[in-house]
């Protein structure tokens, strides 16, 4: 997930080890394929023996000398074909357009599909259940391949950017992480999609200033807070004659819905789809006669806040799956009605289920589902938020969570279970540790090869990174952590540098490698003499329960707000060495917003801020977002206006530094504009940076990543000075 926002997480992935190494596993659990040096091998464990299964030559199109590139490659569960994708675009934030190809490892057959669409045009490729044709997505329209004849059949044709068939428009793939929008029948006969119309959604116009004499826009439908969803169609389209039977699912006439999830349900009839209303707090399963069209819900969950597809904190699920379980008589649900996030086995009617995880922890997410052994394996972390580790508990309900990550990895763990959870790849670190990987077999956790060495105790004294627990003066307590300077003197005062997220989709006190440290700052700050501290206040993500996160609810800029200012304040007051008139705060996006809610609101405490790409005016962010966590605002505008920097920007007294990118497609640049006029009305003075038609994340253009961190790090030191008095 990510409210794309937490830049932070992306900068610091490779460093931290948080999530387990992408593996591409063989249908047997007990062999993995890669690419390397132009060629594809298969790996069988435990003994890692490797074989060439596509040689490097057999990769050359007709009439070239070299193999074509592969950015990925999918292997047919019967080995019998390759599909390869290459010559990647990006769309929004990930590479999803590109060229598609075809092995055929029998024949030696290299084709490459959709040889009559524009280059780098074909989405989310992906071969029918019996290997004989691929279906895709190019511009806006689905299509299907015949393998053996190479004809092409268009499966819609009335694609276009307000009419999107088989992917989706912007707000459902930034917050619902939906982006290939069609799914094969078992029976290769048919293919499920979506279609989303968005005749009605209002367009945001961006403008390109750079990269011609006259300025360019750039129209992208956005429905800000407060707009009507695009509307959405699910269809089950026939091969054999490109027909497409709607299903008869109802959408609010008025208010608008959405279905983020749709799946086959486990036979060649039915599909269950997902059905959330537009405040996003009643999600009913639907199951869908896919002949028919007709509908019938059988699983209805309510929360007085809101409810959590699995997508948002679970990333394996943001390419589909459902899990299926009993030979489709049941399926596997999360849900938090005793208080936490737990699953449950519920039958295909709904009508029954069965709590599977117990107890006063957080599912953090879904590791394998093993029938046969009759084990489900999930990450979890009941005694202490910012770490990680792997149980297991009986798939019947039965038992107790059975921790398989051992003592000697205290910190963030993540495996990448082979089908059957024989085999995994298990990735950990610490604060104290860098980033480790093993193989291992699940039983008995032992390791493959060369194990992890847990680092000597050394390291984690030598550490100038302290994990603490603040309570406030209301007896909240938050997680912390503070990276004290070289050459610490505690009869002395540092300057104390916050770095905050503090919305639902961003955790940034983890026991994880990175912690502390500031990919911004042009140097070393224990050096030059700064505390570093970050602590997550109430309704960011960690599991720490349902009620700890829904805090939040109609309170984004409110509560996060007040709980960062107590905790700062007790940690002023507890730690005499930090420095209240050296105090400054800073974050991105998310933060960015947070970073100016606590400059305007609590001026006594932050004297300097940094605030990058912030939401300065929530009726600006997409709706799908901030009506989540806030509402509706027809029906309640005031945790718009109480949660918004605008509304308090009068109150600025300290030091303000703005950045922004002018192409930020994210998070609107008017956002900066807006909180601008507002300053300049009340003579607030303050700083700027804005980075020309760089996007959400600025890292584009030549020198851009090292001007941000030189006019970060230079202002920092210029209005925080480092260094102990």
């Amino acid at each position: 997930m990510f409210r794309k926002i937490f830049c932070f997480c992306f900068i610091l992935l490779a460093f931290t080890g948080s999530r387990a190494q992408s593996v591409n596993w063989g249908a047997d659990g007990n062999s993995y394929y890669k690419s390397e040096e132009g060629a594809i091998v298969k790996y069988s464990l435990p003994q890692h023996t490797k074989a060439i299964l596509v040689p490097a030559e057999k990769l050359k199109p007709s009439g070239s000398a070299r193999p074509i590139d592969i950015r990925s490659f999918v292997i047919s569960k019967d080995e019998s074909k390759v599909l390869i994708y290459n010559n990647t675009r990006q769309v929004w934030r990930e590479d999803t357009r590109g060229d598609y190809w075809v092995l055929d490892l029998a024949s030696g057959k290299l084709q490459q599909l959709g040889k009559d669409k524009p280059e780098a045009s074909l989405m989310f490729a992906k071969l029918s259940p019996d290997n004989t044709k691929v279906a895709y997505v190019s511009g806006y329209n689905l299509y299907v391949e015949d393998l053996a004849s190479g004809s092409i059949k268009a499966l819609t044709t009335d694609g276009n950017r307000k009419n999107i068939n088989g992917t989706f428009d912007w707000a459902y793939e930034e917050e619902f992480f939906c982006r290939d929008g069609f799914r094969w029948a078992p029976d290769s006969k048919k293919i499920a999609y979506w279609k989303i119309i968005a005749g009605d959604t209002k367009v945001y116009n961006m403008v390109n200033n750079t990269d011609s004499i006259y300025p360019r826009l750039i129209p992208i439908e956005y429905p800000v807070a407060g707009e009507k969803p695009s509307v959405f169609k699910i269809g089950v389209v026939s091969l054999s004659d490109a027909q497409t039977r709607w299903m008869t699912i109802a959408d609010d006439a008025v208010w608008g819905s959405y279905v983020p999830r749709m799946e086959w349900a486990g036979n060649n009839s039915e599909l269950i789809v997902q059905h959330l209303n537009r405040r996003q707090n009643e999600s009913n399963l639907i199951l869908c006669n896919a002949a028919s069209g007709s509908v019938q819900t059988i699983y209805t969950e309510k929360d007085s806040a809101w409810i959590d597809i699995v997508a948002n904190w679970d990333q394996d699920y943001t390419n589909g799956g459902w899990d299926w379980l009993n030979g489709g008589k049941e399926f596997l649900w999360p849900a938090e009605k005793d208080g936490w996030r737990h699953l449950y086995r519920v039958s295909r009617d709904g009508k029954k289920e069965i709590l599977i995880t117990k107890g006063k922890y957080d599912v953090m997410d879904i590791a394998a589902i093993d029938e046969p052994g009759g084990y489900l394996y999930f990450h979890a972390s009941p005694e202490n938020a910012t770490q990680k580790y792997l149980y297991r508990t009986k798939l019947n309900g039965t038992g107790n969570a059975e921790r398989l990550t051992p003592d000697e990895y205290p910190g963030t763990n993540s495996y990448n279970l082979s089908p059957g959870a024989t085999y995994a790849v298990h990735n950990f670190s610490n604060y104290y540790t860098r980033p480790s990987m093993e193989w291992i077999t699940v039983a008995g956790h032992k390791p493959i090869g060369d194990g992890i060495k847990a680092a000597a105790a050394t390291a984690k004294a030598q550490s100038n990174v302290e994990f603490i627990t603040i309570t406030t003066e209301e007896g909240v307590q938050m997680d912390t952590w503070m990276a004290k300077p070289a050459n610490f003197d505690a009869s002395k005062k540092y300057p104390v540098v916050f770095y905050v997220y503090t919305e639902p989709w961003g955790q940034t006190v983890k026991d994880s490698y990175g912690a502390g440290r500031n990919f911004l700052y042009k140097g070393d700050m224990a050096k030059d003499g700064y505390i570093y501290v970050s602590i997550d206040s109430r309704g960011t993500p960690v599991p720490k329960g349902r009620a700890w996160r829904k805090a939040l609810y109609k309170n984004i800029g409110i509560l996060n707000i007040h709980d960062q200012a107590m905790a700062a304040k007790a940690l002023l007051k507890q730690y005499p060495y930090l420095d209240s008139e050296r105090t400054a705060v800073w974050g991105w996006s998310g933060g960015g917003s947070t970073t100016l809610n606590l400059m305007f609101q609590f001026p006594e405490i932050y004297k300097t801020g940094i605030a990058v790409a912030a939401v300065g005016n929530q009726l600006t962010y997409d709706n799908i977002y901030q009506e989540r966590y806030s509402g509706i605002p027809q029906q309640d505008e005031t945790p718009y206006i109480k949660g918004s920097p605008i509304t308090h920007a009068k109150n600025l007294k300290g030091n303000l530094l703005y950045i922004h990118g002018t192409g930020d497609d994210n998070v609107h640049y008017n956002n900066a504009e807006m909180l601008f006029n507002e300053l300049i009305k009340h003579n607030r003075q303050f700083q700027m940076m804005s980075y020309p038609n760089r996007t959400h994340s600025i890292a584009e253009g030549e020198g851009t990543s090292a001007h941000l961190q030189t006019l970060y790090t230079n202002y920092l030191r210029q209005y925080c000075p480092p260094g102990a008095k």
